[in-house]
């Protein structure tokens, strides 16, 4: 019995080694810095975004912050020129996870929402026009900001992701299918992964996201479906980033 608990033990220990190294693998060569242009099309309008992520390491420990800005452009903009901004930090577990510590959404000059992650405490406080309300936070919950750069340091495993994601209004469980695709962009044809929503009551709105298999797993195309049934498609143009071990910048060629 004792040397069965040994070797448990020692299995034990050789699968977290592997699972920690492989995920130390994977993130090996992740930039410090990556800049993300993107096309945004709604119905006849148009605008554009631009997502930046930084990754910090200090004594040891790895955070992340993440910014994304839209404008409007053309007649659009004449009519509705404040942007959207978003905003999510946290940290980067052993594992290859964000956990999330802040996130924030918010259109022009309207109150923002906002969702403070606490983990120690497992509470979600949601910070919204309606008021203040907390909730209890599930293990694996990301908000709408860091859920699409999740796989930078941690691979995509089985044929479906399940998880909680908040908006800064509500939590919700959401699953994706996981696919694969060859994707054209203004960058030319890029491997994907594919993350295809499951709509599962009535309300459910349809989300698509493709992740670039050679850019880091970054997002390159979200295509989702609004409130009123209006369809925007976020394609990527360009993506750059600062390299970890030289001061030199890798830029994604436009073709």
């Amino acid at each position: 019995m004792k040397l069965l608990s040994l070797a448990l033990l020692k299995g034990l220990s050789l699968f977290v080694f592997f699972t920690f190294s492989a995920s130390a693998a994977y993130a090996a060569d992740t930039p410090s810095h990556i800049d993300i242009s993107y096309v945004v099309t709604s119905g006849a309008f148009e605008a554009v975004m631009k997502d930046s992520v930084d990754i910090r390491q200090e004594n040891g420990a790895r955070s992340y912050a993440i910014s994304s800005e839209g404008r409007a452009q053309g007649l659009l903009a004449l009519t509705q020129p404040e942007g959207l901004v978003r905003d999510s930090e946290g940290v980067i577990t052993a594992q290859g996870l964000l956990r999330p510590a802040r996130f924030s959404d918010q259109h022009g000059n309207k109150l923002p929402k906002v969702a403070i992650f606490d983990w120690d405490k497992k509470l979600l406080t949601l910070q919204h026009k309606r008021g203040e309300e907390q909730k209890t936070l599930p293990v694996n919950t990301q908000d709408r900001l860091s859920f699409l750069y999740s796989f930078m340091f941690s691979p995509v495993q089985g044929k479906e992701v399940s998880l909680h994601e908040t908006d800064g209004r509500r939590l919700e469980l959401v699953r994706y299918a996981v696919g694969k695709e060859t994707l054209d962009t203004p960058m030319g044809k890029l491997e994907t992964i594919v993350l295809t929503k499951q709509l599962e009551k009535e309300g459910d709105r349809d989300k698509k996201i493709w992740l670039a298999v050679d850019h880091h797993m970054l997002p390159v195309r979200v295509v989702t479906t609004e409130k009123i049934g209006i369809v925007t498609d976020q394609m990527v143009t360009n993506i750059s980033y600062e390299e970890k071990t030289a001061n030199s910048f890798k830029q994604g060629r436009v073709q």
